[in-house]
């Protein structure tokens, strides 16, 4: 089995996993280090042949696997994973250019993913409804089950969460018994490859899992067209995302999308605490996180000493190296992204907004940045920045707090730091978006628990275990005198 580079030097190479066959292209795609910019693995480039390939096997292949099976399945991967923890996390960091502080809570996170459908898996998930319950009913009972898809399930995750956006997609789809084609981003490709292997040895029938890897823009249609498709489950961009609700036609469709989260601190906040949970929030996996801190809505009346305290936090932190085990952050994924970044940062400079530390750029490599008296018609501000910029924008009053949380085309979480329960209550029923947290990051949950947003943070189906399972499978029912 491959294993992580013990230098930059050394060369990862993964074919194409086709029903777990490692299949060779005759094209390649390298993956480069953010952080050094050498090479350090190549994956297979899938043609349309390749791809109609995979789908074909899967569309044919009928799971069988008990619950029970599932389970084991499920949980035998995490110990693989817990046992291959560090080698996994070197994998992400290289690829990435996450810390490995960053990289090993992934690791961490994925474990939980594994365990919490495992658990599922074993459930019972029918319901039984009395049929005598009105003057025309009968002594009958209605049952629900639920199936596997028909289909196939297309899975295409993003670059900032190598392991965990992948196996949120996985592992539902194992333990509900389904056929999934997944193609991880090229940009951090290598990640998936190796839990793939992973899956198969803990004894997944490899025609429930393909990898393909390529250029979307000559094999995602295929991936969301296909009659072999029945659902499509997305994480990325907005305008992907929008690209792909117009494109699978008539396929079920999981979109989760983009985020502008903000943090609203109201005069009665512990402000200690505020800083340390918009700092946290802001600058984990380098900001790059749909749940990340965007923006920082602070009230006029602490909003100095907030400044204050979230500049101290900010220079506290130690970034550069991804491997040096030292680090609270490495690089942004790539020396494009980081540009933009500075781009933005330096407009709001320049249309009023004052810089309070950072901005610094090597490459890939980008500096915790905070930016005070930022308004809300700045692009830091109205759009997802997806790096370790912290915006702060002034208010005075709650009303305020809530249009501009809402002023934006996003809607996918919030965190409010406060003690007042009216507050509170406001906030939760006024605040357009699909998670509300109270004294935490915008990006808290559980891997069980539902997680998704609305407006062009998706289309308001959820993700997280619990809720991934139920959107792969059909309901059916059946009733039996009773």
């Amino acid at each position: 089995m491959n294993q992580a580079p013990s230098t930059a030097s050394d060369i990862l190479h993964q074919p194409l996993r086709i029903a777990g066959e490692r299949v060779e292209t005759e094209e390649l795609i390298h993956v480069t280090n953010p952080f050094t910019g050498e090479v350090i693995g190549t994956v297979g480039k899938a043609t349309l042949q390749h791809v109609r390939r995979a789908y074909q096997v899967a569309r044919h292949y009928k799971p069988t696997l008990t619950r029970y099976e599932r389970y084991k399945i499920l949980m035998r991967a995490g110990e693989i994973i817990a046992s291959r923890l560090d080698e996994i996390s070197r994998i992400i960091t290289l690829e990435s250019g996450l810390c490995r502080k960053d990289s090993l809570y992934e690791v961490g996170r994925a474990s939980d993913v594994l365990l919490f459908a495992a658990n599922q898996a074993l459930v019972d998930d029918g319901q039984v409804f009395s049929c005598d319950l009105t003057h025309h009913g009968k002594s009958r009972k209605v049952y629900t089950l639920r199936e596997p898809l028909q289909g196939v399930i297309t899975a295409i995750t993003p670059f900032n969460h190598p392991l965990n956006q992948v196996i949120h997609k996985v592992a539902p789809s194992i333990a509900t018994n389904n056929r999934m084609v997944l193609k991880p981003s090229e940009k951090t490709p290598l990640t998936a490859y190796v839990l793939a292997d992973i899956l198969y040895e803990a004894g997944l029938p490899p025609q429930m899992l393909s990898v393909l890897t390529g250029d979307p823009r000559e094999i995602c249609d295929e991936m969301l067209t296909s009659d072999d498709v029945d659902l499509v489950t997305f994480t990325g961009g907005v305008p992907i995302g929008k690209y792909i609700a117009g494109k699978a036609v008539y396929k079920r469709q999981i979109l989760e999308l983009g985020g502008n989260d903000p943090i609203i601190v109201m005069e009665d906040a512990d402000i200690e605490e505020a800083a340390t949970l918009a700092a946290s929030g802001s600058y984990k996996n380098s900001g790059q996180r749909c749940t990340a801190v965007k923006r920082m809505l602070v009230h006029a009346s602490v909003a100095d000493r907030f400044v204050e305290l979230l500049v101290e936090k900010t220079q506290a932190l130690k970034y550069g190296d991804p491997l040096d085990p030292q680090n609270d952050m490495g690089t942004v994924i790539d020396e494009e992204a980081a540009i933009y970044f500075e781009t933005v940062v330096n407009e709001a400079i320049a249309a009023g907004a004052t810089l309070k530390c950072g901005n610094l750029r090597t490459g890939a490599l980008y500096s915790p940045t905070v930016l005070d008296h930022v308004t809300q018609d700045m692009r830091v501000a109205q759009f997802e920045t997806f790096g370790p910029v912290s915006p702060v924008i002034r208010f005075h009053t709650i009303e305020e707090a809530i249009a501009l949380s809402n002023g934006t085309a996003f809607g996918l979480s919030s965190s409010i730091c406060t003690n007042r329960l009216d507050y509170i209550t406001r906030f939760i029923s006024e605040l357009n978006v699909g998670s509300v947290n109270v004294r935490e990051v915008p990006g808290y949950r559980l891997e069980l628990t539902p997680f998704g947003g609305i407006k062009d943070s998706g289309l308001g189906y959820k993700e997280g275990v619990l809720e991934a399972m139920k959107s792969f499978t059909n309901t059916k029912t059946y009733s039996l005198p009773w």
